[in-house]
């Protein structure tokens, strides 16, 4: 990937640096976790590329891309503390989260020109980046396929007036990024399947990378990119891509929601009842908005969800545990009591 480079050019802080002690200095090196395996870690260090073991008691599921960490040159000997963590909600029932990548920058939230746009996806892109304290941009691509890029722009920047709206083809984004991708910086790109992150990264980096087709009914395709690598950007920075996700379930987002919605929220403080539930209260404030035509009742509805969801998804497994047993009986009452009214 590289040879010799210095440490800030690796993105190293002082942030980082305040976590050693003199012995940590005179005796470990630190390095950048560049890609995690089942029992091995790709690292880079000022000397060069490093393939270490995992410390004794540490999973690989808890090491991710762009992690700082010292080692003894053959070990990971401990993490630093991040500066910023993006992570979902892993798949399945447990109630575990599954990182993403550490010590990002700028998330780059790709979509494309075409049915793939989905203000929905997008807002809970946005709501994970600014929980994890990230730069949000969205990036959209496939502008040289579209008839009207600009109309796209205009649906984009609707979404968040805040956000930056960048729309380029993929395969030649020339300087449309750099502001973002300077030494030093990490990205990282987040987006479903088909809608360019490969070529994308492609462009960025000047390494080239196996692309797929995508379906034309719904601009859908599959993964290419398999697992998560930190990549040398042209400008200097560092691009930490990801596979294509077609679930990104939100936990412990709650801060990063209420950013994203903070119209919403703002207006249900004003509220009447502090547990207002937006729907037929008297003196809701937010259904007195939408009644005025200020607030888009679809955008209502996302925020409860997205609400609702990293709730569920941020209790532990116990909690969650107890909230189905809980849904259990509450379940097996309501058939006992329609058995007793049938007489049965």
């Amino acid at each position: 990937m590289t040879d010799t480079l210095p440490l800030a050019a690796l993105g190293w802080a002082p942030d980082f640096l305040r976590q050693l002690t003199l012995d940590d200095l005179s005796t470990l090196t630190p390095c950048r976790v560049a890609a995690v395996h089942r029992s091995r870690i790709e690292a880079l260090a000022a000397t060069g590329p490093l393939s270490l073991l995992p410390p004794p008691g540490l999973s690989t599921a808890e090491i991710a891309v762009g992690d700082w960490a010292l080692c003894d040159g053959t070990r990971l000997i401990r993490l630093l503390e991040r500066r910023s963590t993006l992570a979902r909600r892993a798949a399945g029932t447990g109630a575990e989260r599954q990182l993403i990548a550490a010590n990002v920058d700028t998330l780059f939230l790709v979509t494309s020109c075409n049915a793939d746009f989905n203000p929905a996806r997008i807002e809970r892109y946005l709501a994970l980046a600014r929980s994890a304290e990230v730069t949000p941009v969205i990036v959209l691509t496939k502008a040289d396929e579209s008839p009207d890029p600009e109309a796209w722009q205009a649906r984009a920047e609707a979404i968040d007036r805040r956000v930056a709206v960048v729309t380029l083809d993929a395969r030649a984004p020339g300087e449309r990024l750099a502001d973002w991708a300077r030494a030093g910086q990490t990205v990282a790109l987040l987006g479903s399947s088909g809608v360019g992150k490969t070529t994308l990264a492609n462009a960025l980096t000047g390494e080239v990378q196996a692309t797929a087709p995508i379906r034309a009914d719904d601009a859908k395709g599959r993964h290419t990119t398999t697992g998560r690598h930190l990549r040398p950007l042209s400008a200097g920075g560092w691009l930490i891509d990801t596979p294509g996700m077609r679930e990104l379930r939100l936990s412990g987002a709650e801060a990063g929601i209420a950013a994203t919605f903070d119209d919403l929220d703002a207006l249900a403080g004003e509220c009447r009842f502090h547990d207002c539930t937006h729907q037929t209260e008297p003196g809701c404030a937010v259904q007195a908005a939408i009644a005025a035509g200020a607030v888009d009742p679809a955008r209502l509805a996302r925020w409860q969800k997205l609400r609702r969801e990293d709730r569920i998804n941020s209790e532990t497994l116990a909690e969650a545990h107890a909230r189905d047993r809980a849904f259990g009986r509450l379940t097996r009452k309501a058939g006992r009591d329609k058995a007793r009214l049938r007489g049965e």
